[in-house]
C-alpha cells in the first residue's frame, strides 16, 4: 500500500509554495514595524518561552484550557507522523519503520493515542462553540472549518493505519493491538476486501486535509500556531506598567497614527492573537457595555496592516486609516478613550499580547498630533499644565491637609523618607483625612518623613495614560530635577497612581528610588514591632477588600493591604468573586477619573454591586480613586449604611485610640 509520488509531489511542492508566500508576506508586514529591543536576557526568556508557550501555563487558568493543552500537545506530538507522512508520499522507502523497535513501537503507541485525544478535543471545541462559545462572534465557519481538517486528519490517520493492520499476517496482529489499540479496533470494522479502498480514500483525505490547512494556515487566525510561540519568547520581561518615553525634537512623530508607527513586536502581537475572548471577557469598558473590546482592537490592527500593508512598503498613505470609522481595520475614537488601563487584558491573554500600550500610544497620536480628546479633558490637561494638579487649586493649598499638624518639610540631612501626598491626598477632601491618618501612624512609629509642601507637583500619572507625553515629559523632569535637589531617595505614598509612576515611569528618566506604598509600609511597622496596636477596629464590622489596579496587577503588591486590614481588624477580608490579579476596575484608572461614563452600566457601580454581594460594612481600599468611585458609587446604589475607608483609616482605628 504504496501512495503515489508522482501526483502527490508536485501537489506537496505547490502547498508548500503557498505556505511559504503567506508566511512571508506576514512576517514582511511585522518587519515594517518600528525597532523595538526584545532580544535580550536570552536564557530567561527561554524559559518564559517553555513555561507559558509549551506548559500552556496562563491556557490552563481556565478551566477550558485542558482542551486547548491537548490540541496544541497533539499538534506538537503529530508533527513526526505528519513529516513522515509528507516524506513518505515523495520518497516511499522512508518510513519511521525504520527505527529501531525500542522506539519504533513506543512512538506507534503514543501516536495512536494522542491521536485519539486530538479527535475528542476537537469534537469537545465543536460542541463548545455551538452550545457557549467564548463569545458571539466566536461561532463562525472559519473556526468549525480548521476543526473539521483536524478532525479529518485524525480519523484519516485511523483509516491509514487501520487498513494496515487489517492486511497483517495474523502473527502481527497481537503486536499491532498492543501498540495500537484504536487503529487496531478501527481494523476489526474493515472487511479484507474493503481494505485497499480504505487505506487509498483514508491516504488522500489525509493529504487533501494537511496539504489544504497548510495552505490556509498564514491566511486565518490560526497564523497563531506560527506566532504564539516566538511572541511568548519575546514577551516584555517585567511588567507592562510603563510606556517608551517620547523624545520631543524637531521632526519626530508621536503616537500612533498608522500600523507602521507600531513597534515590530506591537505587529507580531496582532499576528499572535488566538481571538480567544479572554481579554474581553475581563476588560472593565466591554463588560459594562462600552464600545472598547481589547480583542478587537487587536484584530482591527492586524486587518489595517493586511489591507494596508502593499501601501505602507511603499511609503504610501494608508488606504485605511488606523483611527476611525472606517469599520474593520479602523479603531474608533470612543474605543480608544473607554479604556481604563486597569492591565486586565493583559493578565488574562494566553501568548502576552499588550492591548492596553497600543492604545495609549493612539491616544497620544490623537492628543499631540491632532488635539483631539474628549471635552472634560480640556480642563485637566490646562490645570495640569498650568497649577501641577487635576483641580487647578494653587499650590500654596498643598498643606491645608496638615493645617492642624505638625509637619516638617523634608530635609535631606535629617528625614530618611519623603511622604509624597499626591494630588487628591493634598486636595481631595475626603482623601485628606487619609493622609492626616497616615500622618499621624508616621509620628506614632517614629518613622523620620517629610513632605515638599507647595514645592510637591503632580506625578503626571494621568496625564501619561491619556497620551498627554508632552506635559508628563516636562512635569517627569521638574520632580526629577527637584527629588535629585533636594536628596530624596525613600518615598512613601498612599496613591497606588503615585507609586507605579515614581517607580517605574520615573526610571527612564534616571531617578532611581526606593518607592513604598503606604499599605507596604504601615504592615511593616507593626510587624517589626514600630508601630503598636492599642486593640482591633472590630467596630468595623465585616469588611471587604477591593484591589487597586496600579498596587495589584500592576506591582504585585496584594498581600500588604489585606495583612494590614487584619493587624487592625483580627480577621481577614472578605474576597470578592473577582479578587487580587482577577480584581474587576474601580472605573478611574488610564485618566477616566476625569470623564464622564456616557455608554453602558458605569464601572464603579458593576465593582459596588459586586461588593455588596458579600453583604460587608466596610468596604476597604487602598487607593484615592477608588475611595472616590467607592462612596460615589454607593450613594448612587442608596447603600448608605455601608462605609468606604482606606487601610490607613482602618489601622488608625486600632492604633490611635
Amino acid at each position: 500500500m504504496t501512495p503515489n509520488p508522482t501526483i502527490f509531489t508536485p501537489l506537496l511542492i505547490i502547498s508548500l509554495g503557498i505556505f511559504a508566500w503567506g508566511c512571508w508576506r506576514r512576517f514582511s508586514l511585522v518587519a515594517l514595524g518600528q525597532a523595538e529591543n526584545r532580544f535580550d536576557n536570552i536564557g530567561q526568556r527561554i524559559g518564559e518561552m517553555l513555561k507559558y508557550a509549551f506548559g500552556q501555563k496562563r491556557v490552563l487558568a481556565k478551566p477550558f484550557g485542558l482542551n486547548h493543552f491537548v490540541i496544541f500537545w497533539s499538534f506538537i506530538i503529530l508533527l513526526v507522523s505528519n513529516t513522515e507522512f509528507l516524506l513518505h508520499g515523495v520518497f516511499p522507502s522512508i518510513s519511521l519503520a525504520h527505527l529501531p523497535d525500542g522506539i519504533y513501537f513506543p512512538l506507534l503507541l503514543v501516536i495512536d493515542i494522542v491521536s485519539l485525544l486530538a479527535l475528542v478535543a476537537v469534537v469537545i471545541a465543536m460542541v463548545r462553540r455551538i452550545i457557549a462559545p467564548p463569545y458571539p462572534e466566536a461561532r463562525t465557519i472559519e473556526a468549525f472549518f480548521i476543526l473539521a481538517l483536524i478532525a479529518t486528519l485524525m480519523m484519516a490517520n485511523f483509516g491509514i493505519n487501520g487498513a494496515r493492520i487489517s492486511h497483517m499476517p495474523v502473527i502481527y496482529l497481537a503486536v499491532a493491538r498492543t501498540y495500537m489499540p484504536v487503529s487496531s479496533f478501527v481494523a476489526g470494522l474493515i472487511t479484507p476486501s474493503a481494505g485497499a479502498l480504505v487505506f487509498g480514500v483514508s491516504w488522500w483525505a489525509h493529504a487533501a486535509a494537511l496539504l489544504l490547512f497548510m495552505c490556509y494556515l498564514p491566511h486565518s487566525k490560526h497564523m497563531h500556531i506560527l506566532t504564539a510561540i516566538p511572541n511568548c519568547f519575546f514577551r516584555r520581561l517585567e511588567k507592562p506598567n510603563t510606556q517608551p518615553r517620547e523624545e520631543f525634537v524637531s521632526g519626530n512623530t508621536f503616537g500612533v497614527a498608522q500600523a507602521d508607527r507600531f513597534t515590530w513586536k506591537d505587529l507580531l502581537d496582532s499576528m499572535a492573537c488566538t481571538e480567544c475572548g479572554r481579554c474581553q471577557k475581563v476588560c472593565p469598558a466591554n463588560i459594562t457595555g462600552k464600545p472598547l473590546n481589547p480583542r478587537a482592537v487587536v484584530h482591527d490592527i492586524k486587518v489595517n496592516l493586511l489591507e494596508n500593508g502593499a501601501l505602507l512598503k511603499q511609503g504610501a498613505t494608508p488606504a485605511i486609516p488606523l483611527i476611525g470609522d472606517g469599520g474593520e481595520g479602523s479603531v474608533a475614537e470612543e474605543v480608544i478613550w473607554g479604556c481604563t488601563t486597569c492591565g486586565a487584558c493583559m493578565e488574562a491573554c494566553p501568548v502576552f499580547i499588550e492591548q492596553m500600550p497600543k492604545i495609549v500610544k493612539m491616544r497620544r497620536h490623537l492628543v499631540e498630533n491632532e488635539a483631539r480628546f474628549p471635552e472634560e479633558l480640556l480642563n485637566l490637561f490646562e490645570n495640569m499644565e498650568g497649577r501641577s494638579n487635576p483641580w487647578g487649586i494653587a499650590p500654596s493649598e498643598r498643606t491645608k491637609w496638615c493645617a492642624q499638624m505638625e509637619v516638617k518639610p523634608f530635609d535631606k540631612n535629617t528625614t530618611e523618607y519623603l511622604l509624597y501626598v499626591g494630588c487628591a491626598g493634598s486636595f481631595d477632601s475626603r482623601s485628606k483625612h487619609v493622609s492626616v491618618a497616615l500622618a499621624q501612624l508616621l509620628d506614632k512609629a517614629g518613622v523620620s518623613w517629610g513632605i515638599l509642601g507647595k514645592d510637591e507637583k503632580c506625578c503626571g500619572d494621568s496625564l501619561r495614560r491619556l497620551g498627554n507625553e508632552y506635559v508628563f515629559d516636562r512635569m517627569a523632569k521638574e520632580n526629577v530635577r527637584i527629588f535629585t535637589e533636594r536628596g530624596v531617595k525613600k518615598v512613601i505614598t498612599q496613591c497606588p497612581h503615585c507609586f507605579s509612576t515614581l517607580k517605574n515611569d520615573y526610571k527612564q528618566y534616571g531617578l532611581e528610588l526606593e518607592v513604598i506604598h503606604h499599605s507596604e509600609f504601615l504592615r511593616n511597622l507593626v510587624q517589626d514591632g514600630h508601630l503598636k496596636l492599642e486593640g482591633t477596629s472590630a467596630e468595623l464590622g465585616a469588611t471587604v477588600f477591593h484591589d487597586s489596579c496600579y498596587l495589584g496587577r500592576h506591582n504585585d503588591v496584594y498581600d500588604a493591604p489585606r495583612e494590614v486590614i487584619e493587624l487592625a481588624t483580627g480577621a481577614a477580608p472578605v474576597e470578592m468573586e473577582r479578587n487580587r490579579n482577577n480584581a474587576f476596575c474601580c472605573g478611574a484608572g488610564g485618566g477616566r477619573m476625569w470623564m464622564e461614563e456616557h455608554t453602558g452600566e458605569r464601572i464603579n457601580l458593576t465593582r459596588v454591586r459586586e461588593a455588596l454581594e458579600e453583604k460587608p460594612d466596610t468596604i476597604c481600599v487602598s487607593c484615592p480613586y477608588c475611595l472616590t468611585m467607592f462612596e460615589d458609587g454607593l450613594k448612587d446604589v442608596k447603600a448608605d449604611s455601608v462605609k468606604v475607608r482606606d487601610v490607613a483609616e482602618v489601622l488608625a482605628e486600632a492604633a490611635l485610640r
